[in-house]
């Protein structure tokens, strides 16, 4: 169930205490794909997860803008602080126990996002206020052969499958020669890149010409399955909620 498309009495009837909150971020993906890449990316899993899964589940709506200072130098890019992200997926998460569903994946599609999500679910679920885990997508798919990239050919890929009309695919060319082959700027185990810009001209990382439409739906296949297993794994969970 999609809480912005559902009305105040559905909401209240339904039986479960599982929830999926989506978030991502605002930022540059390069010339040929848009800003929001990783918010839509996240909302596409998040849904097919949820269809995919055999019991109810609450779909909220996503969060938008995540830690993305690195892309700040790109026109469009919108970023908070790790601290205003925490305490606003905190409050939101908060929001969803307050009706009872307090078993909550948060399913992530933003690189920025996975340290602060790991250090706030895992204080959510310390102090009894959830049980909260984070689900980055394209840490729960197999990506061994084609590196994840930033507007690369994984999320191009899953792009072109759900939103091919927001992927520039003339733009490929030009992303894939002023971009970069990897992320940052190594040296003894140590990224001295911490700005997009440092590295990649374009703010691309991989060559988009590699992704395809087939890619993503097997993208979108493996990482909804991946999270139907995991609600299911959470919904039986031991965990007890600390009672105010």
């Amino acid at each position: 169930m999609k809480l912005s498309e559902t009305a105040w009495p559905e909401a209240e009837s339904m039986d479960t205490d599982l929830a999926v909150l989506p978030v991502g971020s605002t930022e540059q993906h390069g010339p040929h794909a848009p800003l929001g890449t990783d918010v839509l990316t996240a909302e596409a899993v998040a849904e097919a997860g949820v269809a995919a899964h055999d019991e109810e589940v609450v779909l909220a709506p996503p969060i938008p803008v995540g830690v993305a200072e690195e892309h700040r130098h790109f026109a469009g890019t919108l970023w908070v602080s790790e601290d205003a992200f925490r305490a606003y997926v905190r409050e939101t998460v908060e929001s969803l126990v307050s009706h009872g569903w307090d078993r909550v994946v948060v399913v992530n599609g933003h690189g920025g996002n996975v340290a602060p999500l790991r250090e706030l679910c895992a204080r959510l679920t310390r102090d009894g206020t959830a049980c909260a885990v984070p689900f980055t997508w394209f840490d729960a798919v197999d990506t061994e052969t084609i590196e994840m990239g930033h507007g690369g050919p994984l999320e191009t890929s899953l792009l072109r499958h759900v939103h091919p009309e927001l992927v520039d695919e003339s733009a490929f060319d030009t992303a894939a020669a002023d971009g970069a082959d990897s992320w940052g700027e190594w040296q003894s185990g140590t990224n001295l890149a911490y700005d997009t810009v440092e590295f990649s001209t374009n703010g691309t990382v991989g060559d988009p010409n590699e992704s395809s439409e087939e890619l993503g739906e097997e993208l979108v296949a493996a990482a909804s399955d991946q999270l139907s297993e995991l609600l299911t794994a959470i919904a039986e969970r031991e965990w007890t909620r600390r009672e105010d």
